[in-house]
């Protein structure tokens, strides 16, 4: 089992900045890829980003490239989301997800595990 508790979130003007974390118990973080997702009210939930287990591999959604960066520290069990230019459109609840395996991850059917959320609001 593992257990991730998002955090960072909040009220942003655009063109501005966030650093989302997510923390997750349990001492096999390392084997796992991390995911962040994102919905907005209404909508699906959506990829936003991935990481593999050692960082090696990163994968992001075409509307967030340059602007947000995955990383993880595995010795604090946490994967960030560096979040940068923000925009209007960015505005939603952000989850950050697990799964077992290699590789990383665009489906949210393919993640075991999730957090509670963080909101943030974007506004001009």
């Amino acid at each position: 089992q593992v257990q991730l508790v998002e955090s960072g979130g909040g009220l942003v003007q655009a063109g501005g900045s966030l650093r989302l974390s997510c923390a997750a118990s349990g001492r096999t973080f390392s084997t796992y890829a991390m995911g962040w997702f994102r919905q907005a009210p209404g909508k699906e939930r959506k990829f936003v980003a991935a990481i593999n287990w050692d960082g090696g591999i990163r994968n992001y959604v075409d509307s967030v490239k340059g602007r947000f960066t995955i990383s993880r520290d595995n010795a604090k069990n946490t994967v960030y989301l560096q979040m940068n230019s923000l925009k209007l459109e960015d505005t939603a609840v952000y989850y950050c997800a697990a799964k077992s395996g290699s590789s990383t991850y665009v489906s949210v059917g393919r993640y075991d595990y999730w957090g509670q959320g963080t909101q943030v609001t974007v506004s001009s």
